[in-house]
């Protein structure tokens, strides 16, 4: 830790959550400002690299000066009056469990402006691609710093405007159709959720989250708080997404571009569950109580579903595409974090945040090489990657099946990498739930969980036989490249953050446990 006065700290956290609009702004300017290229097109990704990185480095040394003793505190505060009728205010704010998502939302995003720069997805005028990115980014980070229900709504909803036109415009087959799908969910759900966030704020008379969190749901009685959880859960539970509303996500993420996959994986499945996290465990605890059994069933179903779903895929005959695979293993990973969350105990919240930014890390990387190997055989279809193509990554490019074996160990949840932490805690603590919720339903699903991490094995393992080995193929096949150098660059953060992240968990429930004891204590240190 450095030592970095208040006010520096604030103006990093407003920088960091605006910033990004800015360089939007600059973006379908002519010219981006001070940046030259050898045309317009590279100007402009130069900007959304030189823009993401800001904001990255922001990031950093906000972390640096965050008073890790103090991580149950909010700091690098701001607080000003918006709109007095409604006591809307700009608030905002870091503790241990906002602050390792700011900087995994800031790190993604610079990576995937920075593989656009060398490999841009076809589509339209890269200056839209990078405005609409660094607004993608700006509405990921606002909602991990506003502490007000409806700048947080408002947030929420920013980012499918950008994601919803990166799909549609820069996608691949059926993306108009994929992308109305993901716009059309998402909508839906945060319209009910919108009406549970305003019970909520006009019941207890306030849309300040940290005012709520410390009253606990006192000024609000268990039938109005069940309503409430119930609707804003609809909506987090889409974005999450949980079982059954998943249905979204495959078509989305096979007809996005990769970096679209990336960040739709990495930073904006996270926001559904930071949601109930912040909003839903220390605002209304009595509603979230009643409903956390039913909230544990759906993540266990999930976990079986998701993974029965890869299974399926993954095997001889079964036609599946790499990336939709991919997806659905999402379903079952989140099962795991809505699990932890479910349990309502310290040691499940804390396994479920450390899921969180695990599967951010993994399967952004998964999604990093799935694109690589589509670029390099014009498809991800498992079928044509393992038939009379002859994928053998492992004979003809080293380096990208051992990248791609490795992220599917990570993914499976291997000791001694950031995988396996999150999904331990999680099942650890539907071992010994909250005190009044019922023991053996979630033994049953604890179960049901630890049966999913083997099918999650099982299909991970059949991926990395169909395309890493076999023989390769006869002599008069194009060559193909191994991994690229801005490939290297790209992906080695994330493998790395992996392997940090396994050996040494402390460092990050360092940060986050603080916080969540104190969030499941009502708001008392």
């Amino acid at each position: 830790m450095i030592d970095i006065s208040e006010s520096v700290m604030q103006f990093l956290l407003a920088f960091i959550v605006v910033g990004p609009l800015i360089g939007a702004a600059a973006a379908l300017l002519p010219a981006p400002p001070g940046l030259k290229g050898k045309s317009p097109d590279q100007a402009v990704l130069r900007h959304g690299v030189t823009v993401t990185g800001a904001i990255l480095a922001a990031a950093v040394v906000l972390t640096l000066g965050f008073d890790h003793d103090q991580s149950s505190r909010m700091q690098a505060t701001t607080d000003i009056a918006w709109i007095p009728a409604l006591d809307v205010r700009i608030h905002l704010g870091v503790d241990g469990i906002s602050l390792p998502l700011l900087v995994l939302t800031a790190l993604l995003t610079f990576l995937c402006a920075l593989y656009s720069y060398f490999r841009m997805p076809a589509g339209p005028s890269p200056r839209a691609f990078v405005a609409l990115l660094l607004v993608l980014e700006s509405g990921t980070l606002a909602t991990f710093a506003v502490l007000d229900l409806l700048l947080f709504f408002l947030a929420f909803e920013m980012v499918l405007i950008p994601m919803y036109f990166l799909i549609a415009r820069w996608g691949g087959e059926e993306r108009q159709q994929a992308a109305w799908r993901f716009i059309l969910y998402t909508l839906l759900g945060s319209v009910v959720m919108l009406l549970g966030l305003l019970l909520v704020g006009l019941k207890a008379g306030t849309f300040d989250m940290v005012a709520l969190a410390t009253d606990n749901g006192r000024d609000i009685t268990t039938s109005v708080q069940v309503i409430a959880v119930l609707a804003i859960g609809i909506g987090l539970a889409v974005k999450t997404p949980m079982w059954p509303l998943h249905s979204w996500l495959p078509d989305a993420h096979t007809a996005a571009p990769t970096v679209g996959s990336v960040l739709l994986a990495g930073v904006l499945l996270k926001m559904g569950t930071y949601g109930f996290v912040r909003i839903a465990l220390p605002i209304t605890p009595d509603g979230m109580h009643v409903l956390a059994p039913y909230l544990a069933a759906f993540a266990a179903a999930g976990i079986i579903y998701g993974s029965l779903a890869c299974l399926s895929l993954a095997r001889t005959g079964a036609k599946g595409d790499l990336k939709r695979l991919i997806a659905y293993s999402s379903v079952g990973h989140m099962g795991f974090v809505l699990l932890g969350i479910a349990t309502m105990t310290p040691t499940g919240v804390n396994g479920a945040l450390f899921a969180n930014i695990a599967h951010g890390l993994i399967t952004g990387l998964l999604f990093f090489l799935v694109g690589a190997i589509k670029d390099r055989y014009g498809t991800a279809d498992l079928d044509t990657l393992a038939g009379a193509t002859g994928a053998a990554l492992y004979g003809r490019a080293p380096r990208l099946g051992g990248l791609l074996a490795f992220a599917a160990v990570a993914s499976l949840g291997l000791p001694g990498l950031a995988g396996f932490w999150g999904e331990m805690l999680a099942l650890f603590g539907a071992f010994q739930p909250a005190e009044g919720l019922s023991r053996p339903a979630f033994l049953t699903f604890m179960a049901a969980g630890a049966f999913g991490t083997l099918l999650t094995a099982a299909y991970l393992l059949v991926v990395v036989r169909r395309v890493c080995m076999g023989t390769p193929p006869a002599a008069g096949h194009p060559p193909l490249d191994d991994v690229r150098a801005y490939e290297v660059v790209a992906w080695s953060p994330l493998a790395v953050l992996t392997v940090v992240a396994g050996l040494w968990p402390a460092v990050l429930l360092g940060l986050t446990d603080p916080a969540v004891q104190k969030l499941l204590a009502g708001g008392k240190s």
